[in-house]
């Protein structure tokens, strides 16, 4: 390594955030720009470790010592050829991937690991500073042509990677803008559209055709798909939102939460909220938090982001609740290294000002005579393992209902499967026991022109995830195509099976 004794040397820092007060009036994003010489110093801690076990914590398999060695030594170009050549998008995931690969850093044993996720975003901004991102239109077309279904992550990167292979890609996608839910779903605050956009731009003018507003099933039929396309990869995500099926789920000011934040994104763009990120019309109109108490129910990412959202909207109060119990502080026992950990976190919408509460189960919704939301139902839960089985179980505390204000709820429980009817079903598709489309190498079992990625195949995920499945769904349709694929494969080490599997 460029520095031996860098991880002895150096604390781990990231970059400073703006002040609460300010950023709460704004949707920009909350780190401040980084330092060359923080990032320099920061990949100085990258130890010669001898098995870099952050490979495999990465889905992407993203070579992490060697960007680190070329970000010390201030070779710019060198890291980000290392880091593209296994990862599409890292000015997405530089921001909003949970970083996998930290949690797998052998300096993380005993010590802060290594700032990997700041360094992976210090290397793509400096790229397109230094304008070394440029447009690779490939040298020869084969004259296959592709579909994409779904502009998220995984369609995104299965577009990227085909378009390279010399097939001549067209990337479908329902709303009015591409990006899936890195457009209409992670809030402005954590990533600024623009960095969307420039990626779309150089992958316009390497060839990539994107067509919006375009329902797939019904603007053009599953016929249509099959005989004008070589190849379909279905990259749609997981779209069928996890319901909460209660007494008083019928009242005006209960949502779910991609109502709630897609709305707010297309506000930040410029755009009037008429339809959510699947392109179907919002039923109750515009939804604000401005001055009511809100509830989000759910404690993972995009309850944290409705928090955040609620925030800047200013609500009078933001609560979020969980019906799991709270994670302890620190790594638990039952994931130890390299495993992603089970702990608590807490985001920057959580410090901008949240209650935070576990082991909480809404019971109903509660309303006025008008049909409007004001409360909703709780009780406390007490978890004990089950003596037999071993498991987890859950029981109300006696006694302990009550009614907390609320006058907007916003469902944030996750989601369950791609939606099934429309497109999947008139493809044949199978579907695994969780509803997600079976498939064999990301190869769908019914038709063997049409493959699956991302959420749709491996069910709600990471993205980086998304990216890596696009990837591999990608080189699967060009050795389908063409017999072979020099597309690069993710490697798989032996060293860490605990994250070898697909």
């Amino acid at each position: 390594m460029g520095k031996p004794t860098g991880f002895l040397e150096f604390d781990r820092e990231l970059p400073k955030k703006r002040s609460v007060e300010e950023r709460l009036r704004d949707y920009n994003e909350i780190e401040t720009p980084f330092s060359e010489d923080t990032s320099k110093q920061q990949a100085a801690r990258c130890m010669d470790c001898g098995i870099p076990f952050c490979h495999n914590g990465c889905p992407l398999g993203n070579i992490i010592p060697e960007f680190n060695d070329a970000v010390y030594d201030g070779n710019w170009a060198l890291a980000y050829e290392i880091l593209a050549s296994t990862n599409n998008f890292p000015e997405f995931t530089g921001r909003i991937c949970p970083a996998p690969c930290e949690a797998s850093c052998v300096l993380g044993i005993n010590k802060p690991p290594v700032a990997i996720e700041f360094i992976e975003k210090s290397i793509a901004e400096k790229a397109f500073e230094l304008n070394l991102v440029q447009a690779r239109a490939p040298r020869k077309r084969t004259g296959k042509k592709v579909a994409v279904v779904g502009s998220g992550p995984a369609g995104l990167a299965a577009a990227a990677q085909l378009n390279q292979a010399g097939h001549s890609v067209t990337l479908f996608e329902r709303a009015d803008q591409i990006g899936g839910l890195l457009r209409y779903g992670i809030p402005d605050f954590k990533l600024e559209k623009r960095v969307i956009d420039r990626r779309l731009e150089v992958m316009q003018q390497e060839g990539v055709e994107f067509r919006t507003g375009v329902n797939v099933g019904v603007d053009i039929t599953s016929d249509e798909l099959l005989r004008d396309f070589d190849a379909v990869v279905l990259t749609m995500g997981s779209t069928v939102p996890r319901d909460l099926k209660i007494e008083g789920r019928h009242f005006k000011g209960v949502h779910f939460a991609m109502e709630f934040l897609s709305q707010q994104n297309k506000r930040v763009a410029g755009i009037e909220p008429q339809k959510d990120h699947r392109g179907v019309a919002y039923a109750q109109g515009e939804l604000w938090a401005t001055d009511k108490n809100v509830i989000v129910i759910g404690g993972g990412d995009t309850g944290s982001d409705c928090v955040g959202t609620s925030n800047r909207h200013g609500a009078k109060s933001v609560t979020q609740i969980e019906l799991l119990p709270m994670p302890p502080a620190d790594r638990d026992v039952t994931t130890p290294w390299p495993h992603w950990p089970m702990m608590l976190r807490t985001s920057t919408s959580h410090e901008e000002g949240c209650e935070r509460h576990w082991s909480i189960n809404t019971k109903a919704f509660l309303g006025d005579e008008n049909g409007n939301l004001r409360a909703l139902q709780m009780v406390r839960l007490d978890w004990q393992k089950d003596p037999e089985t071993g498991r987890m179980q859950m029981k109300e505390v006696p006694g302990s209902e009550e009614e907390i204000p609320c006058e907007l709820a916003l469902l944030a429980a996750g989601f369950l499967y791609p939606q099934p009817e429309g497109l999947l079903h008139d493809l044949g598709v199978e579907f695994d026991e969780r509803g997600n489309i079976k498939a064999t190498n990301y190869q769908t079992t019914t038709q063997e022109k049409v493959f699956t990625a991302g959420d749709c195949r491996r069910g709600q995920s990471l993205v980086v995830w998304a990216i890596s499945e696009g990837r591999e769904a990608a080189r699967a349709v060009d050795e389908y195509l063409m017999g072979e694929s020099l597309l690069e494969a993710k490697a798989v080490s032996m060293f860490n099976p605990a994250f070898s599997h697909v």
